[in-house]
């Protein structure tokens, strides 16, 4: 039976993942309904970029709403993560890793966030240093959790189930890389639908992280006696 006094964490892992995800299909639809761009499928026409969805409008006061919350929440998801990895017996050398990579990611996410919707060549490299950060940095973090998740006998079937996905989305990377390399031209035409693949795939992992917190019986306690 759970202590009175916790609760459960796996809803806060549930936020983490889902309000970045829900937010660019969100002004992607208020984006199209008020016209800054056309109707479109943004995963194969790669008609628009994340960035474009929440540039004008409506969805420039949503994304901006969102999204730094979703910053925060992102560095106390990472900061939690390492306590549940400890909490479940895993101590690997990456563990101590993951609060520092995941406040840098989220804070790399704010920071994109504020600079999106201004012009000029600061807050051009802010985005685009920004969103780097966020993905790369977020991916290692992944990667971090999965590999002390494989450590572990009792949860070492989740990490490799995990680690499938984290292959995946660095196989999306990969293609894109090649593609830019040896057809550039046609990897333009292309570029956004990555950027929204590789999204769905990072926010996915956050998602199944959550539905492991809440497997496991992850709680916080109100206070201690």
């Amino acid at each position: 039976m759970a202590d009175h006094r916790s609760f459960p964490l796996w809803w806060l892992a549930l936020a983490a993942s889902l309000v970045p995800l829900l937010t660019i299909h969100i002004t992607f639809t208020v984006s199209v309904l008020e016209g800054q761009i056309g109707f479109c499928n943004p995963y194969w026409d790669s008609c628009t970029s994340i960035s474009r969805t929440g540039r004008y409008g409506t969805s420039y006061f949503i994304f901006k709403g969102t999204m730094l919350p979703a910053a925060l929440l992102g560095i106390l998801f990472w900061w939690l993560n390492s306590r549940w990895l400890r909490q479940l017996g895993i101590h690997t050398r990456g563990v101590a890793w993951i609060p520092g990579l995941g406040l840098v990611a989220s804070i790399s996410l704010g920071a994109y966030t504020l600079a999106l919707g201004h012009e000029g060549d600061g807050f051009n490299l802010i985005r685009r240093i920004g969103v780097v950060l966020y993905f790369s940095l977020t991916f290692i973090c992944e990667l971090l959790v999965t590999a002390g998740l494989r450590s572990h006998p009792h949860w070492e079937r989740a990490g490799t189930r995990l680690l499938n996905l984290c292959q995946l989305a660095l196989g999306v990377g990969i293609l894109s890389v090649i593609l830019n390399g040896v057809a550039p031209e046609f990897y333009s035409q292309k570029d956004d639908a990555f950027e929204w693949i590789l999204a769905v795939l990072i926010n996915a992992h956050a998602l199944w992280l959550a539905l492991l917190w809440r497997r496991s019986r992850f709680r916080a306690r109100l206070w201690a006696g």
